[in-house]
């Protein structure tokens, strides 16, 4: 049986939700092994100058806790 854990993480990107949802698993990739999944909670966007500047995601990254 495995044991799964769930973190919540705040990502953005410049280009897209879906860019900002990559950058939340690369980042959490970095000390995170076994991610299996993503949740997209929340999205919202930065408005400048009538137009969209940034867009923001609020996000579940599930993974699986590893045995030693």
């Amino acid at each position: 049986m495995a044991v799964l854990k769930v973190i919540e993480v705040l990502a953005s990107s410049k280009t897209s939700w879906e860019d900002a949802a990559k950058n939340a698993v690369k980042s959490a990739s970095k000390s995170l092994q076994a991610i299996r999944s993503i949740y997209i909670k929340e999205q919202s966007a930065v408005v400048e100058n009538g137009e969209i500047a940034e867009f923001r995601i609020n996000a579940k990254i599930t993974f699986e806790v590893l045995e030693d």
